[in-house]
């Protein structure tokens, strides 16, 4: 029963990291990445649809990102969600493909990213936090119906501190490489 709690625990901490992964590659650091464009959304064919099912997209260079529709009437669609979007990006648009220039982020930009980056961290750890502490409860319910002992408790979360650590110093260490990236010059 004490296995199953850790194993939750886990595999929701894994699942903690991996959002946090997928929500700083959105965050643009001065070189074209197409992750930045997940996020789009595109207004067409009467509902609201990801980009990337609507238009193929690629990385030509490191300061440029091409969007090259599949219905060419939604180019104009596509143009106005990138401008509405908060990427802070021009498309320019030729007709039959748009291309967004990817500008070098200037000292204060970078400070500002880092600063959300750390922000974002800080709510990864809290959410980690909270799963350690579900558990810690479930194991006291556990320990309060009888089912196990009072060390059988304390040795189960003391392992699930030991899980928890373990998953902050990921979220650290990813925030490490992603405000190395950032202040790149």
């Amino acid at each position: 029963m004490e296995q199953k709690i850790k194993d939750e625990a886990t595999h929701k901490m894994d699942q903690t990291v991996e959002h946090f992964r997928k929500d700083l590659s959105a965050i643009r650091t001065g070189r074209a990445s197409l992750a930045i464009m997940e996020p789009l959304m595109v207004d067409c064919y009467g509902s609201r649809m990801p980009i990337s099912q609507v238009a193929t997209m690629n990385v030509p260079d490191a300061q440029t990102i091409t969007i090259q529709p599949w219905d060419m009437g939604l180019i104009g669609a596509i143009e106005k969600a990138v401008l509405k979007s908060d990427l802070g990006l021009t498309p320019n648009n030729d007709g039959k493909m748009l291309r967004l220039g990817i500008p070098p982020l200037n000292e204060e930009r970078r400070r500002q990213l880092a600063k959300t980056v750390k922000k974002r961290a800080e709510e990864a750890k809290v959410a980690i936090r909270n799963i350690r502490r579900d558990g810690n409860e479930s194991l006291k319910r556990l320990e309060k119906d009888a089912h196990i002992s009072e060390d059988e408790t304390k040795r189960a979360q003391d392992e699930v501190q030991k899980i928890t650590d373990s998953y902050i110093k990921k979220i650290d260490e990813i925030l490490s490489r992603k405000e190395e990236e950032i202040m790149e010059v």
